[in-house]
């Protein structure tokens, strides 16, 4: 695999890391949050009127487009791996932006994934 479609195998990793931290924020505004008791349509309408959940999709949409131009460029087997990558990048964001705990356990669980990426990006 060559540097440059690694960057962008990684850059793909981080707009579905960002857009899910995005879609967080967004579901975890007071207004989402309230209506989420009231049903599940009164939480998708609630969702749908949040500019964070928009903006998560916005990302997300940005990493998916990107993903089907990588796929066309190299082999599945070799690109999918890196997904796992986002677990570590979720994670820290996670931890960072929205103080969620993070036990030692779940923390070597996700530093052996992203080990196995490396294993899989150095078996080419």
């Amino acid at each position: 695999m060559n540097f440059p479609m690694l960057m962008l195998i990684l850059a793909t990793v981080a707009l579905t890391a960002f857009g899910q931290l995005a879609l967080k924020l967004g579901v975890m505004g007071a207004p989402v949050r309230s209506a989420a008791e009231r049903g599940v349509f009164a939480f998708l309408f609630a969702a749908a009127a949040s500019p964070a959940v928009w903006a998560g999709l916005a990302i997300y949409t940005a990493g998916v487009v990107l993903w089907l131009w990588i796929l066309s460029k190299t082999e599945l087997s070799l690109a999918y791996p890196f997904l796992g990558i986002g677990f570590l990048i979720t994670m820290i964001l996670g931890m960072v932006v929205l103080h969620e705990g993070v036990t030692p356990l779940r923390i070597a669980g996700t530093v052996l994934i992203s080990v196995g990426c490396v294993l899989v990006a150095r078996s080419v």
